[in-house]
């Protein structure tokens, strides 16, 4: 299949607001270009580096852009034009925040190479206490107690590398017990099934409705050594999925997760925890209120940079 890969040019200021609208229609994965994060990195004192690519060093001076690719067919043209005609509208919704040019440059690129477009972008990445998630390709060095969590992310969402994914990671951890029974909804690359396996649970179910995330998180549950004891599924939630689950998962976005406020609970018991992430911080309060409308109570809340995660119970 081909690909299109589009660059939006934007600021730095603005990179999490124009990421959370590009998630909120339904891009899997992001990738973010941005000179000021990249001279934070060099001036991290904790890491020291003896070399670092000329390649790399371009991004010193390059501009910021958020980086997304959609399926070179109609579906993806659409997808794209519905994009252009409403990203204006973010200047108009948050007249303080300097968005740039917000222009469009596109590119097409073939599926084989979309994984070297990954790799440029995609390195070990530690999260919460000894989770430490790390693509395939590398190498990385783990404490005693750290688990690693390798990955292929192809292109399904879920890398470990943004605050929605490592957000939901830090309460599973917490989370998992060998008992623990667990359900992924939108699973995507498969990383949290994994890592509630990894961590130790029972067992995980992950359902998506799209058939390439559901083919990618069963490669990763593979990688891991857990594809054994992963179940997936292809399809809607309420369709695919019956019973109920010690730990739910949903790192989707805040619209999607109002509208599964109506039926999730279905998957519930008295014990059980919903872990919801992919919620920038505008939407908390909407995605909060449906949340409690249902029945539910928030037991804690994390938040990083612009993106909150969210536990409950059953009242």
């Amino acid at each position: 299949m081909e690909w299109t890969q589009v660059k939006l040019y934007t600021t730095t200021e603005a990179i999490e607001i124009v990421s959370g609208f590009l998630i909120s229609h339904g891009l899997r994965g992001i990738m973010i270009e941005d000179a000021q994060d990249f001279q934070d990195f060099l001036e991290d004192t904790t890491i020291h580096w003896d070399y670092i690519d000329d390649e790399l060093m371009k991004m010193k001076e390059c501009e910021t852009a958020v980086i997304f690719y959609i399926p070179d067919n109609m579906q993806g043209l659409e997808m794209l034009r519905q994009i252009r005609g409403s990203i204006e509208s973010l200047r108009e919704e948050t007249p303080s925040i300097d968005f740039g040019r917000l222009s469009f440059a596109c590119e097409s690129i073939r599926e084989e190479d979309w994984e070297t477009a990954w790799k440029k972008y995609y390195h070990p990445v530690r999260v919460g206490k000894h989770l430490v998630v790390c693509p395939c390709w590398e190498t990385c060095e783990l404490g005693k107690d750290d688990i690693r969590v390798t990955l292929d992310p192809g292109m399904a969402f879920g890398t470990g590398t943004h605050e929605t994914t490592r957000l939901c990671m830090q309460f599973l951890e917490d989370a998992i017990t060998p008992q623990t029974t667990m359900l992924d909804i939108g699973t995507g690359s498969g990383i949290l099934a994994a890592t509630a396996l990894l961590l130790g649970a029972k067992s995980a179910v992950g359902v998506d409705i799209d058939e390439l995330a559901v083919k990618i998180a069963q490669e990763n549950a593979d990688l891991n050594g857990v594809g054994e004891q992963i179940e997936l599924h292809c399809g809607d939630l309420t369709e695919q999925i019956t019973g109920t689950y010690d730990v739910i998962c949903a790192n989707i976005v805040a619209d999607v997760l109002i509208r599964l406020s109506q039926t999730v609970t279905q998957f519930m018991h008295k014990a059980s925890v919903l872990i919801v992430s992919g919620i920038i911080e505008d939407r908390c309060q909407d995605v909060t209120e449906a949340l409690l409308q249902a029945g539910l109570r928030v037991l804690e809340q994390k938040q990083e940079n612009d993106w909150v995660s969210i536990k409950l119970c059953l009242n």
